[in-house]
This record gives C-alpha cells, structure tokens and sequence, in this order.
C-alpha cells in the first residue's frame, strides 16, 4: 500500500484514524503496531517477516548493548553483530545480483544468482533501527524495555517506506505521551494534501515528460536535453519532498512530531548548502554515525578528505548497485572537497544569483547521474546537452515540449522556495475560510488526477 493510493487515502487512512482516535491512549501503540503490519502486507506481503524480524532483532539488541553498559568489549562486539546482520541484509537484496553480473562479465564466468525483489523501504527502516543501537552504543539513549513501545516505532507505517529516516532519541517521549486533538489534526491533514499535491500534480507531469525525453535520449536537440534535464530536476524534488510532506503529515495527524526532510534545497547557493537542505534525515545519518567516528574535519586535511569520499560513496551504494550510484556519490563528495579547500571563500564573494546558478547547474548535472540506469547512458545524455551527438540546437518537439510544459515549468520555481509555503502556512493558522478552500481545491485536484491519470510509484521506493 503506498501513501498516493486512493484505497490508502479513501479507506486505509480515515479507518486507521477513527479507530486510534477513539482508543484509549494506552492502546494506542498496540494498534500502531497492527495497522502497520497491515499496512506493509498490503503491498509487500513475503518480506513482512523480515520487517517483523528487523523490529525484534533491534529491540533485542538494544538491550543486550544497553545491558553490557560494565563490559565495554562485549558492548563493541554487540553493536559490531548487529550491524554486521544489517549490513548483510542489505547487501544481499541490494547488490548480490549486480555484484554477481560484474563478476561474471569480468571473469567469463557463469554465477548463477536469483534476482530477488527489493523490499519495500529495506533501507529506510533498517538504517532507522541501525540509529536505534548506535545511539544506545554511545550513551545518547537507554534501551527501550516496553516492546510495543519500540515496534510501533520500528514499523511506523508513515516514514517505513521512504522516510523520512526517524531517531528514536527524537520521538522516545512521544511514543509515551502525546497529544491527539483536532488542532493536530488539522495541521497534518493540510501537510499532507500538499504533499499529495506535490506529487500528483506537479511530479507525476514531470515524470511523464522526462520519460518521453530519455526514451529518446540517442536522437534529441540540445534544447530538448535541457528540458528533459529540467523535468527530472523537478520531479524528483516535488516527488521525494511530496512523500515526505504527506508522512510528516499523517505522522502530526496520530500526535508525533516528526522532522521535516527538505529545507528547500533548490534554493542553495553552494553544493554543500545543498546537502545540508536535501534528505537531511539521511545526510545527518551518515553524518553521526560514519563521517563524525572517522574523524570527521578534526584530522589532517588527507585524512578529513579520505572521510569525505568514503562518506559520500556509501551515500551513492546506499542508492543503488549501478556503478552510477557510487560515481554520482563520489561526484558530489568532489565538489564538497573543492568548496571546503579551493571555492569556499570566491562563492561567498559571488552575487547570490551566480551562486545559485552555479548550484543549480551542477545539481542538474548530477541528476543525470543518479536518474539513468548506467554510466553509459549517462554520459549519452550528458554529451547531448553539450550538443555533442544531439540532432542540432532546437526543432520542433523541443519548442512543443517547452509551449505544452511551460506552465508547470513556472508553476515549478516558485514551488521550489520558501514564499508559497510561508504564505499558505500563515493563512492554514489563521484557519480562515479561505484557506479551507485552498486545501479543498488541492485535494480534489489530487484525487482527480489520481483517479485519471497513469500510476506514477514514488522514486525514493526504489532505494
């Protein structure tokens, strides 16, 4: 089941709210619990054992670390198995069958591997859990002794499938104590229908165009290049940043207070003010709990670059198996390097609008990076936009794709940065009549596209 359904948001929703609003607050995590089971069995029914599994193993685990506090080795050697569990978890449904067709086209050989499905969320719910037991390890929280209390964190159906990547040390009194009144409700329900509009309204639109284009990546314009590369660097901010709108708000909407993930990256002016404002749920993951035990910046300058560049390739892998993944990780872990030790001081002397372009440029390049299947048709695309293969500067479909897109295309920019929002959130908390209206007319713009259009799955389900 996924968040954009309208079994979910006609059914499933309001079911799962009317019951929990209506149980006593002791009994409100034991239906967390079931309604996520539910949830994910829904759509994804042969890997529920190994979310169930995820949840029991971590809670166990926890305990075990947090018990051994005297034993400083067997606490090591603990948080050391558990991982080790995760990590190969991972890398078997993530990379066994690509890791096995490299080997085989490198050495002619004939492994024979079984591709198996990626579970729904196998990243998110793992790394959530993983923060779980790193931050008993070093003493930032104490071990959750009520299982419920811990499961319905651990398979909270909101953030399970693609975040955002939520720490229990952020929610552990939440799960306790919370408030559910209508003011909650309220804002959430108006979080989520922007979401929903994000995605079905602007995302999915983009979706299609930037399909049409890469299909056709071997014979387009340069003109037509750009505007594919546009698209995809929309629709993945409207897409991803629209799930993330619509899991905080359900999450508001049972009582928690969950971070927001997005702080309108688009309007940075360096790629490391980028990556501070895109995913940061992920970005501080990585952060505290690889960058920060390397060394992070307190080492020489090799070593805080060595960091760097481990950092942001496990970011890459953490996406995918193709080696775009990686490339597109160690690409940006580039560009970090060069701001921090060549560019920092000359883009702080730059006006703010080349600061952005410059941003906004090479984000669009690395977007291409990240939204082909391999390295080679990357790079096809890539030289297109340079006019390098393309079939001349502009002709016909590129003028109709930018006549029939432009709209969305303007509707997009203003989107992208803080005014709409700023606006739309004062006139929802002065809960006026026609901030009803706003949200009454997104949200039958949604369900109507939702009914009529193509099924457009989000991105981020893929990682």
């Amino acid at each position: 089941m996924l968040l954009n359904s309208l079994f979910f948001i006609f059914a499933f929703l309001p079911v799962v709210l009317l019951i929990y609003y209506l149980l006593p607050a002791a009994g409100r995590n034991l239906f967390l619990v079931a309604a996520s089971l539910v949830f994910y069995a829904w759509g994804d029914p042969v890997y529920l054992v190994l979310l169930i599994f995820s949840a029991v193993f971590h809670y166990i685990m926890g305990l075990q670390i947090q018990n051994a506090v005297q034993d400083k080795r067997h606490r090591k050697m603990d948080l050391i198995f558990a991982a080790a569990v995760d990590v190969f978890l991972l890398c078997f449904f993530k990379y066994s069958g690509p890791a096995a067709g490299m080997v085989n086209s490198i050495l002619h050989t004939q492994i024979a591997v079984r591709e198996l499905a990626l579970p729904i969320g196998l990243s998110f719910y793992t790394f959530k859990n993983m923060s779980y037991l790193f931050d008993i390890y070093y003493g930032r929280l104490e071990a959750e002794k009520k299982f419920t209390d811990f499961a319905a964190y651990a398979v909270f159906f909101p953030v399970m499938t693609a975040g955002p990547i939520v720490r229990y040390k952020d929610i552990k009194e939440q799960m306790k104590k919370r408030r559910v009144n209508a003011l909650q409700l309220g804002y959430g329900a108006g979080k989520f229908i922007l979401g929903l509009a994000k995605k079905v309204l602007l995302a999915d639109t983009l979706a299609s165009l930037y399909g049409d284009i890469s299909a056709r990546a071997g014979d387009i314009t340069v003109l037509t290049a750009w505007i594919g590369m546009f698209a995809f660097t929309m629709e993945i901010y409207f897409d991803f940043s629209g799930y993330s709108d619509m899991a905080v708000g359900i999450s508001r909407m049972l009582g928690f207070k969950v971070k927001e993930n997005f702080n309108y990256p688009y309007t940075s002016k360096s790629i490391t003010e980028f990556w501070r404002r895109w995913h940061i749920s992920l970005g501080s993951w990585f952060r505290d709990y690889i960058y920060i035990p390397l060394g992070g910046n307190r080492v020489g300058m090799g070593k805080h670059i060595r960091n760097i560049l481990i950092v942001w390739c496990l970011t890459g892998m953490w996406h995918g198996a193709s080696m775009n993944f990686p490339v597109w990780g160690i690409y940006y872990g580039v560009f970090l390097i060069a701001e921090k030790y060549l560019l920092g001081s000359r883009l702080e002397k730059l006006p703010a609008w080349m600061s952005r372009i410059y941003t906004m440029l090479f984000v669009m390049a690395g977007w291409m990076l990240f939204s082909h299947n391999s390295l080679g048709e990357a790079g096809i695309y890539l030289k297109r936009l340079v006019g390098m293969g393309a079939s001349g500067f502009a002709d016909e479909t590129a003028w109709y794709y930018l006549k029939t897109n432009l709209l969305i295309f303007l509707l997009c920019i203003p989107a992208c940065g803080p005014g709409l929002y700023r606006f739309v959130d004062s006139r929802f908390h002065n809960l006026t009549v026609g901030s009803a209206v706003l949200y009454g007319v997104l949200f039958l713009l949604g369900t109507a596209c939702l009914v009529y259009s193509s099924y457009h799955p989000f991105l981020y389900l893929r990682f």
